[in-house]
């Protein structure tokens, strides 16, 4: 896509790009081993490119996106799962591709790694409970995964699920969802290309705590569409049960886009804190990239398909 298109930001909400290299300075530190049982082991990815995608934005730190998350298999604190994740085993990983479509394949997770060219974009995200971030993933866009499926006509809706495993996953033991945690969308987001298959971070393999070894990214809608560790995907017509709209349907919609003028029952979306910043910030719709994707809903109602 053209650079002019790139969401942009202000001068004045960049970080430092020296908070890149200070991880490494992190990891000696007294949190060192506890992050270190988290991480997967660091194997080389193959060779991926970098994108206009956020050039203009600065991320956040290694140490605030790997210990500073929302992954309820792990705990629902947001140190969990960078004390928990260690159970997790990545490999060996599968990824089952099934349903209305043309092409079924179950793919080893590192075969699915190389079998699509890997890129760099740098994406904000924004909570549902009111904070951001912003993060260098390194992913293929899904588009590409759903091409080789070749779904048939009947394929509406895109269904991802999350492993289930007590054992690697803690958090499961509690009834705080109906677990495995199921997330969708629509045919037509799933294929826009911003939505993204992530495996990593930073250059790096995706840390446990993150979702690895490969979750979604659909940085126009709030982070809890965005499954982590990933073991299913499937083409189906109707829309899915997703995980926070069974459990809540009057708070998390099945759209869940960005939208600082719908507010959440217990709060209001209208601003957001980013993480690493003391003052509170204006939330964009759609997250900043309306000019992306706003397309994919007109006509529709954006109050009443929250």
């Amino acid at each position: 896509m053209a650079a002019d298109s790139t969401p942009r930001i202000l001068p004045t909400e960049i970080t430092s790009e020296s908070v890149y290299e200070k991880r490494r300075e992190f990891l000696k530190g007294s949190l060192a081993l506890a992050l270190f049982s988290a991480l997967p082991a660091q194997a080389a990815l193959p060779a991926w490119k970098k994108t206009a995608w956020g050039r203009d934005e600065s991320a956040n730190t290694w140490e605030e996106v790997t210990t500073y998350n929302n992954f309820y298999e792990f705990g629902t604190g947001k140190d969990d799962p960078a004390k928990n994740a260690g159970s997790l085993r990545t490999r060996p990983w599968t990824v089952s591709v099934e349903g209305e479509c043309l092409k079924p394949r179950t793919w080893d997770i590192d075969a699915l790694i190389k079998a699509f060219p890997l890129e760099e974009r740098i994406y904000r995200m924004r909570c549902v409970e009111g904070w951001s971030m912003v993060i260098p993933w390194l992913g293929f866009p899904l588009a590409e995964l759903i091409r080789q499926a070749q779904p048939t006509g009947k394929a509406k809706y895109v269904e991802f699920v999350t492993l289930k495993d007590t054992k690697q996953m803690p958090g499961q033991r509690w009834p705080v969802l109906d677990w495995p945690y199921v997330e969708g969308l629509r045919l037509d987001e799933a294929m826009h290309p911003l939505t993204l298959m992530s495996v990593g971070i930073y250059g790096k393999e995706l840390p446990k705590q993150n979702g690895a070894p490969i979750r979604l990214v659909v940085p126009w809608k709030y982070g809890f569409k965005s499954a982590k560790s990933i073991v299913r995907i499937r083409f189906v017509e109707k829309q899915p049960n997703t995980a926070w709209n069974e459990a809540a349907p009057n708070e998390y919609g099945f759209y869940s886009n960005v939208n600082p003028e719908v507010d959440h029952p217990r709060w209001s979306q209208a601003r957001e804190r980013r993480i690493g910043e003391f003052f509170k910030r204006k939330t964009e719709p759609f997250n900043g990239y309306g000019d992306q994707v706003a397309r994919l809903y007109a006509g529709m109602d954006l109050k009443k398909y929250f």
